[in-house]
C-alpha cells in the first residue's frame, strides 16, 4: 500500500493522515454479514444492517455506509467489523438494491436516493454521521453532504462515481455486454448473459472490481452468489439496475451547476477520498480532480487495489478513516 501527495496546478493535494496509537481488531473474514431487517424512518422504508444500536446523543458516533451500483449492504461487512469499536455501523440497501423494494414510481435519480437517506437520518434524529460511499454510493453521498451538511460529520469516498464516460469494454463485468444494443447479435448476447448462474455473475463482478480477484475470500464470493440468487426472485431488481445505470449516466452529463463537480465544491465537511490505482470501473485519473473539487478533501491512493477498497483491503481503509476521525477531533485536518 502507498499513499502519496501530488501536486498539479496551483493547488496541492494533501495526503491522508495515518492513525496514531490505534490497534484495529484482528481481521476475521469468516464473520457473517451483519444482522439486518426492514426499517421505516422518516417515511422511508429500507433494508438496513447494523453493527450496533444507533446513537442519538451528541456523543454518538454512527457510520452510514452507502453501496455502489449493483451492490448492497453486505459490501461493508469487513470494514464495519473493523470499525465497530469506534462507530455503530449502519449499512443500507438503497431502493431497488439488496432487499429494499422501491416504491411505485420511484425515479432512481441520484438526488432522489440522497433525499431518501436524508429522510432516514431525519427520522432517527441522530447526531451527524460519518458518511461513507463507494462508487455510485459515493456520488449519492456527495449530493447528501452538499444538500444537508448538518447530517454529516465526515465524508469518506471510496472510488466515487465521478463523471467518467470512457467507452472501454474492460469496464464491464462481461465485455460481451457491450454488444447487447446491436441488432441481430445483441438479442443472442442478451440471452447468453441472462443464462449465467449466480456464482458466475459473482465471479465476473469480483473480477472486474478487484485488482487481485484470486485473493478475494471464497466465503464472501459464496455470500455474493447467494445474494444474487435471492434477488433473482424480485421482479423489480433488473429494472432498478438498468434505470439506476441510466440515471447515473444522466448525472454525469449534467452541465454547470447541476453537475457532480459543482456538488463536490459545495461539500464543506472533512472528506477522505480513497482510490485504487488499478480501478477499471472509474479511472484513478479522476482522483486528483475530485479531491481538488472538495474544499476540505485529502487523498489516499492505494496500490494493488481496484474499485472496492472496503472489500479488498478493509483494515487499511479502516486505519485511514480512523486517522481522519482523530485528526478532525484534534483539529488537525
Amino acid at each position: 500500500m502507498s499513499t502519496s501527495p501530488s501536486r498539479c496546478g496551483a493547488r496541492p493535494v494533501r495526503s491522508a493522515p495515518l492513525p496514531a496509537n490505534t490497534v484495529l481488531p484482528p481481521l476475521d473474514q469468516s464473520l457473517p454479514p451483519w444482522p439486518g431487517g426492514i426499517e421505516t424512518s422518516g417515511g422511508t422504508r429500507l433494508f438496513v444492517r447494523r453493527t450496533g444500536e444507533v446513537s442519538t446523543g451528541d456523543g454518538g458516533r454512527n457510520v452510514l455506509y452507502v453501496h455502489g451500483l449493483g451492490g448492497s449492504s453486505t459490501n461493508w461487512t469487513d470494514l464495519g467489523y473493523q470499525l465497530m469499536p469506534w462507530g455503530h455501523g449502519i449499512a443500507v440497501d438503497l431502493p431497488g438494491f439488496g432487499f429494499t423494494e422501491p416504491d411505485a414510481g420511484f425515479d432512481f435519480r441520484m438526488g432522489s436516493q440522497a433525499d431518501r437517506l436524508a429522510a432516514y437520518l431525519d427520522g432517527h434524529g441522530s447526531s451527524p454521521v460519518h458518511l461513507v460511499g463507494n462508487s455510485m454510493g459515493g456520488a449519492i453521498a456527495i449530493l447528501l453532504a452538499a444538500r444537508r451538511p448538518a447530517l454529516v460529520r465526515t465524508l469518506t469516498l471510496v472510488s466515487p462515481a465521478m463523471p467518467d464516460l470512457r467507452p472501454d469494454p474492460r469496464r464491464l463485468s462481461d465485455p460481451k455486454a457491450a454488444l447487447t444494443p446491436l441488432p441481430l447479435i445483441g438479442k443472442r448476447v442478451r440471452r447468453q448473459l441472462a443464462a449465467l448462474g449466480p456464482r458466475e455473475r459473482a465471479r465476473q463482478i469480483i473480477g472486474l472490481c478487484c485488482a487481485e480477484p484470486d485473493a478475494f475470500p471464497r466465503n464472501r464470493l459464496d455470500e455474493l452468489a447467494e445474494e444474487h440468487t435471492a434477488r433473482m426472485r424480485y421482479p423489480w431488481a433488473g429494472p432498478a439496475l438498468s434505470r439506476s445505470t441510466a440515471e447515473l449516466v444522466r448525472t454525469w452529463l449534467a452541465p454547470g451547476a447541476g453537475s457532480l463537480w459543482a456538488a463536490a465544491r459545495e461539500v464543506t465537511v472533512p472528506t477522505l477520498v480513497v482510490w485504487g490505482t488499478q480501478d477499471r470501473v472509474v479511472s484513478a485519473r479522476k482522483a486528483l480532480r475530485t479531491v481538488r473539487a472538495l474544499p476540505n478533501g485529502r487523498l489516499l491512493l492505494l496500490d494493488r487495489t481496484g474499485h472496492v477498497a472496503q472489500m479488498e483491503h478493509p483494515a487499511v481503509l479502516a486505519g485511514a478513516m480512523l486517522g481522519m476521525w482523530q485528526a478532525v477531533r484534534d483539529g488537525g485536518w
